[in-house]
């Protein structure tokens, strides 16, 4: 018994395969184009995948490692008092890869063009030293280290605007509360030490930074919030964990925030945006689901005598319709292959693709007359991260194929259905 399934599954698959891979009189056409259908289809979800994928994670990843941080800590009792137990406290924990001080609030920045709205930033020197802040820090001119009290640094948009440079003056408005509790203008004259970027323009755009003693000095603690910045070795996995650890160490009065919770609303768009993408491109691996379908329903009308053939030989319907699922299952495995193949590879070519593009728009002449941008850094990254999801990729791919057996089935069906007298009587 086990031998006759194993003599008619053997028979089956080979079959198929002469069907995929023979001549185009046997119906090969048929599963070929099938197959090149599977293929265009899945290009586009591969290489959408990857860039999305990078983008998300590009993204989010410069707003956790130079923006946010991991884990933010509030005072909600004295707002800007940490003990330096709780510091050490927390820096002793394990998973855990640096603690900060931060102080943060708006103000107004004037240059030699004008002046401008800026986001002030007190932060403790040593942040910018941590490897997951040099990464993604990129120091357009100047220095990144500023060692005496009246040197900022200015990020790349906000710089341009007031066209400011390294060694220029700028004066910062901010505002003190006096004796009285009135709000009270307050003027400083700074140097500009250093012209920096993250890479994302939104997130840098209106940065100015400043020693946090700085900070401490010209920020008033009624109007500018005070936390602390905590990192971890693996945010996106360990972030809950260590900040329950963090509340049972700080105790009553303080609040402690993921980077989850903090940037939820930018997260979420994200991530709907990208399974947004990735259903508008599955559904051309439907279509190309039902090219499959109607590929073995053409193969089964060409092959009539064949069917005939193999059932006066003994073939069971069975048989019959396990030679067309074959079929459909090798179309959807070389679809697949091609596909994820051709995909991968531009995907993780994007960076070179979309330069060598942009320099041919250029060069056939932009209507705007300028170069042609086709990832405008003001809104996208720079370059685009490469990030692999090999999980998803193999679920994509086992999804195709299972998409061609299942539009296959009822063309293969009715194959085995067939009566050989029938068809012979008519051919």
């Amino acid at each position: 018994m086990e031998t006759s399934r194993t003599r008619y599954f053997g028979s089956s698959l080979f079959v198929a395969l002469r069907y995929l891979w023979g001549r185009a009189k046997e119906g090969g056409r048929y599963l070929r184009g099938a197959t090149a259908g599977i293929a265009l289809s899945l290009v586009p979800i591969i290489v959408t995948l990857i860039v999305a994928d990078g983008m998300i994670r590009g993204i989010t990843g410069r707003y956790l490692e130079l923006g946010t941080g991991h884990l933010q800590i509030y005072d909600y009792i004295n707002y800007s008092d940490y003990p330096d137990e709780l510091l050490q406290n927390i820096n002793n924990l394990d998973g855990v890869r640096g603690v900060w001080h931060e102080k943060q609030g708006l103000g107004i920045i004037l240059g030699k063009n004008g002046r401008l709205g800026t986001t002030i930033r007190a932060v403790d020197s040593s942040f910018w030293k941590d490897k997951g802040s040099a990464e993604y820090l990129e120091i357009i001119a100047g220095s990144a280290n500023l060692e005496a009290e009246n040197e900022l640094l200015l990020g790349k948009s906000l710089a341009e605007t007031l066209e400011a440079e390294p060694g220029s003056t700028v004066r910062l408005m901010t505002i003190r509360v006096n004796e009285e509790g009135r709000n009270i203008p307050r003027v400083t004259i700074f140097t500009v030490k250093g012209i920096i970027s993250s890479g994302y323009r939104e997130l840098d755009a209106l940065w100015c930074i400043m020693n946090y003693e700085t900070g401490l000095k010209l920020l008033s603690p009624e109007l500018y919030r005070a936390f602390l910045m905590v990192k971890i070795n693996d945010p996106y996995k360990a972030a809950d964990r260590i900040s329950e650890q963090i509340m049972i160490h700080a105790g009553p009065g303080y609040g402690v925030y993921t980077w989850k919770e903090l940037q939820q609303s930018l997260y979420r768009s994200f991530e709907s945006t990208r399974q947004l993408l990735l259903f508008i491109m599955a559904l051309l691996v439907l279509v190309a689901a039902v090219n499959v379908s109607s590929a073995t329903s053409m193969l089964v009308i060409e092959r009539q005598r064949d069917i005939a053939v193999l059932k006066t030989g003994g073939a069971g319907p069975f048989s019959i319709q396990n030679i067309f699922l074959w079929s459909a299952f090798l179309t959807g495995l070389a679809g697949a292959v091609i596909g994820m193949g051709l995909g991968l590879l531009i995907g993780i070519n994007i960076n070179s693709i979309i330069r060598g593009l942009e320099k041919f728009l250029s060069f056939l002449g932009s209507p705007w007359g300028s170069h042609v941008k086709i990832l405008d850094p003001d809104y996208y990254l720079e370059a685009i991260p490469i990030i692999i999801d090999w999980k998803m990729v193999l679920i994509i791919g086992l999804f195709t194929i299972l998409c061609s057996c299942l539009a296959s089935a009822l063309p293969a069906r009715r194959a085995g259905i067939l009566k050989p007298l029938e068809i012979l009587r008519r051919v």
